[in-house]
């Protein structure tokens, strides 16, 4: 055996916990309390040495000490078994159907069974508890009358766990490899040519009001950074979250004014409760120059299109939808849903004067040969066996549409579809902007490669 017993783990860590507790770690900054612990397990690790050389029994070797080590550190301050997948930069995904169906999805597409979660589902509610509890700002709770629970994790990923509504608990992590990044980096991905991405810088600096749409995972959240880097740094931003996973205030030199807002569950009594809709009423008394949506979920979408429409403009939020134009339906279904219960034709209206661009990410996949049969690697040198992955496929993500909204009509929203799908759906230039758009944009740096996307008439 090289890797660590579970059953010394966790006896490792109900010991250490309290001999941290004894030594007042909590007043320890993070990393002062790890060495902290990381010395007193090797101290425990030590004593049963000496008393199983002393009675002639069997004895950890190096690399058995050194990972239980890790394993008990882990559990303290990390996720336990699915930190090294944490840890890992090639994890995209990782999702947990009970304890012991770990899978991971990663960078290349390919897909593999991992290591355990825990050692059984109830250590697994015990360990998402735990988490909840050291790194949630608020309290997260996590039990049969509080199911499910968002959370980001220190390294920027999204934590999204759920029991008791399904058979076994299951946990959902998604990684974001890409965290500090701007519009340039996403040219080199592929995710947009240098006349897109010079088309949404000047968006940005010129304060247009940006709906970012597209499916689950197809990477509206990098997108979002990407354009809230062509900020000004001396602008004020409040950002709004379920969760928080954007991290803009975690960049001082490039947003070094920025508030977080994250909303927050109600507690055992029922109080305490802090929506998204009234974070972002609240946001609008914080002298923000822009407001920045993580994902709009409901109801919120009314007052966030509001503050787009009176003074808060270059504000930006991502919405789920299944097309560039379907960020439309989508919004009328959450304002037809709200309290307000928003017509169709109203809302209409107040996409209209609020919004002035929608831009729509679009992904694929193609398959990758020679992705299977390969053993999956982890942080520490050890593999969970010879595991065969499925298929590898390279997933791209790229936008493939944006509209420039320009008014309603009654139950649809008028609109120029600017750069359009063109091969491979990738977007490329389409209809010809406003004169009034394009002048500004021009104004702001847009180099529209010779001028094409703004011939033709233009209203």
């Amino acid at each position: 055996m090289t890797g660590a017993e579970p059953d010394l783990v966790h006896e490792l860590r109900l010991v250490v916990a309290d001999d941290l507790a004894r030594a007042h770690g909590s007043d320890l900054a993070l990393d002062d309390r790890r060495e902290l612990a990381r010395h007193l397990v090797l101290e425990r690790l030590r004593g049963r040495a000496l008393e199983a050389m002393s009675l002639g029994g069997p004895m950890l070797d190096p690399e058995q000490e050194r990972a239980t080590a890790e394993a008990v550190l882990d559990v303290l301050f990390g996720l336990g078994p699915l930190q090294v997948l944490i840890d890992d930069p090639s994890v995209e995904n990782i999702d947990v159907n009970g304890a012991d169906r770990v899978w991971v999805t990663y960078a290349d597409g390919s897909k593999a069974l991992g290591p355990a979660a825990a050692g059984s589902d109830d250590e697994l509610v015990e360990m998402v508890r735990s988490v909840a509890a050291r790194l949630a700002m608020t309290e997260r709770r996590f039990d049969v009358a509080h199911p499910e629970l968002d959370l980001r994790l220190p390294d920027g990923s999204r934590l999204s766990a759920l029991m008791s509504v399904v058979r076994r608990p299951v946990l959902s992590i998604r990684r974001h490899r890409y965290v500090d990044l701007q519009l340039a980096d996403l040219v080199e991905l592929g995710a947009v040519d240098e006349v897109l991405a010079s088309f949404l810088a000047a968006a940005v600096r010129a304060r247009k009001n940006i709906v970012v749409g597209g499916a689950m995972n197809s990477g509206k959240t990098t997108l979002l950074r990407a354009l809230a880097a062509e900020i000004p740094a001396h602008e004020r931003i409040v950002t709004i979250e379920q969760a928080f996973e954007l991290g803009l205030d975690g960049d001082v030199e490039r947003h070094p004014d920025v508030v977080a807002l994250e909303a927050r569950q109600a507690n055992t009594e029922g109080e305490g409760e802090f929506p998204m809709a009234r974070l972002v009423r609240r946001a609008l008394r914080m002298n923000a120059d822009r407001v920045i949506v993580g994902e709009i979920l409901g109801e919120e979408v009314l007052v966030m299109l509001n503050a787009m429409s009176q003074g808060r403009a270059g504000s930006m939020c991502t919405i789920h939808a299944d097309s560039s134009h379907g960020v439309f339906r989508r919004i009328a279904s959450y304002a037809v849903q709200s309290p307000q219960r928003l017509p169709l034709e109203a809302t209409n209206l107040l996409v209209a004067g609020a919004v002035d661009l929608v831009v729509f990410l679009d992904m694929d996949s193609a398959p990758e040969p020679g992705g299977a049969g390969s053993t999956v690697p982890t942080r520490r040198g050890r593999s969970w066996g010879a595991v065969d992955r499925f298929p590898a496929t390279l997933r791209r993500r790229f936008v493939s549409s944006v509209l420039e909204v320009v008014d309603a009509d009654g139950l649809s929203v008028v609109s120029n579809e600017v750069f359009r799908p063109g091969p491979g759906r990738r977007a490329e230039i389409g209809a010809p902007l406003r004169s009034r758009t394009f002048e500004e944009l021009v104004a702001h740096g847009f180099d529209p490669a010779g001028g094409h996307l703004g011939r033709g008439a233009r209203r």
